[in-house]
């Protein structure tokens, strides 16, 4: 089938080359000139693991095809998807549209023949209602569908989750429709995934309330993390002992500094103001989201206490930037609350990121930064892991203590074991658990 993307963003560019992958004719959109011409040669202007290899094979095969031309990409799709960004509008937290809509005007213009707009972006309930009306408006002779298509990648594992995913999420009426997304998730048939088509209203809620819900089961087990640390008690084994129930299950259930990410953050406001509109307010999420924000916050406190209670000119180093592994995103990363409260404080901030250190440049004032973790600890008054690359979990911990001015580690996630770090001579504190 020919497939259109209008926008190459993380959902976008991801979505596109995995269509092709499955052998349909994709081309994407985009009107970043040089991202366009970067894209046709191969390049990746974000980090994901296996996306480059996946772009550069579909562009040599002749499957993927980058353009800044809407026109005959769209007027010769089968389905046109749109994937531009819906982030959180200043001052009220509900999801700016600006993209979508503008998308859903071009691409009337020059549609031709039946014509499937798909929703790919992460839309409020009744955002595609309105993208129908935009489209018949501007063209009241046109024969199309307008469908929901929510998508559920995590970054970091993004074309696995595309290609292996738990469930794909059809919201239409639409028989025609419905037979165009069949095609188009044909391949996934053979692993036997679910394809649940359902109203588009529906498809539009299932994907914010399955990232609430996730956000839910993070702050929760904070909390319990919290709890822990005044009882005395693990929240690892208290996690364990719970998760192994089928009905609550044990992923999501890490405790840390507080979830980020392009997501979580702005799908649970959206959802909260959704609600709050429709006079029917999700309580419990506008708690998750209010103690997320002060979360990341007080993890700052955490750091504070763990330097004897000042770190007025003292050098912190810190190991991760990126609010997850495996990814360059800074969005809404408790590392953008951490550091400039421990630079309040009169920390000196060091850090060290795999993938996040250019974003990073751009989002901190007054930070060193190194490259690695060894070069980042050198002198350091204390350690602080914030975000769990693989590369920490096993660092040489006698060089690590030599290298340092002060054996002082803070672990926001729990990689190491306090008994392996007091045997290493560490001062160790980590998150809800006996120190």
């Amino acid at each position: 089938m020919r497939v259109a993307m209008i926008g190459t963003g993380y959902v976008g560019l991801v979505s596109g080359a995995c269509f092709a992958d499955f052998g349909h004719d994709v081309t994407c959109v985009d009107k970043d000139a040089a991202k366009v011409e970067t894209l046709n040669s191969g390049g990746i202007p974000i980090y994901e693991p296996g996306l480059d290899l996946l772009v550069q094979r579909g562009v040599r095969e002749g499957r993927l095809h980058f353009t800044q031309d809407l026109t005959d990409a769209v007027r010769e799709a089968d389905a046109v998807f749109i994937a531009v960004g819906t982030p959180s509008r200043r001052g009220d937290g509900f999801a700016d549209l600006t993209y979508v809509y503008a998308a859903a005007k071009e691409i009337a213009q020059v549609m031709d023949g039946h014509t499937v707009v798909v929703t790919k972006s992460t839309v409020p309930v009744g955002t595609g209602d309105e993208v129908e009306r935009i489209i018949r408006e501007a063209r009241p002779d046109a024969d199309f569908s307008v469908v929901s298509n929510p998508e559920f990648l995590r970054e970091g594992a993004a074309i696995d989750d595309f290609k292996r995913p738990d469930r794909v999420v059809v919201g239409t009426n639409d028989e025609r429709a419905r037979a165009v997304m069949t095609e188009l998730y044909r391949p996934l048939y053979l692993n036997e995934t679910p394809i649940i088509f359902t109203a588009r209203r529906t498809s539009e809620l299932i994907k914010y309330a399955a990232n609430a819900f996730l956000a839910m089961k993070i702050t929760f087990i904070n909390e319990i993390a919290d709890l822990c640390d005044k009882l005395g008690a693990n929240v690892q084994e208290v996690a364990r002992g719970v998760g192994l129930d089928n009905r609550i299950g044990r992923k999501f259930l890490n405790a840390g500094p507080g979830y980020g990410g392009s997501c979580f953050p702005k799908d649970t406001l959206a959802l909260v103001r959704t609600a709050q509109d429709a006079d029917s307010p999700v309580r419990l999420i506008e708690t998750v989201v209010d103690i997320n924000d002060r979360r990341k916050r007080d993890m700052a406190d955490k750091v504070i206490a763990a330097c004897e209670g000042d770190v007025d000119g003292k050098t912190i180093a810190i190991l991760g930037l990126t609010f997850k592994p495996n990814t360059d995103d800074m969005r809404e990363a408790p590392s953008l609350e951490i550091i400039p409260a421990l630079q309040k404080a009169g920390a000196r901030v060091r850090a060290f990121d795999p993938a996040g250190t250019v974003e990073a440049e751009h989002l901190f004032q007054d930070v060193e930064f190194t490259s690695g973790p060894y070069f980042c600890a050198e002198g350091a008054d204390a350690l602080v892991i914030i975000t769990e690359w693989n590369e920490f979990r096993a660092l040489d911990l006698s060089r690590l203590k030599s290298t340092m001015k002060a054996p002082v580690m803070v672990d926001l996630r729990n990689i190491y074991s306090p008994e392996e770090m007091s045997a290493a001579g560490f001062t160790y504190t980590s998150i809800g658990r006996p120190d």
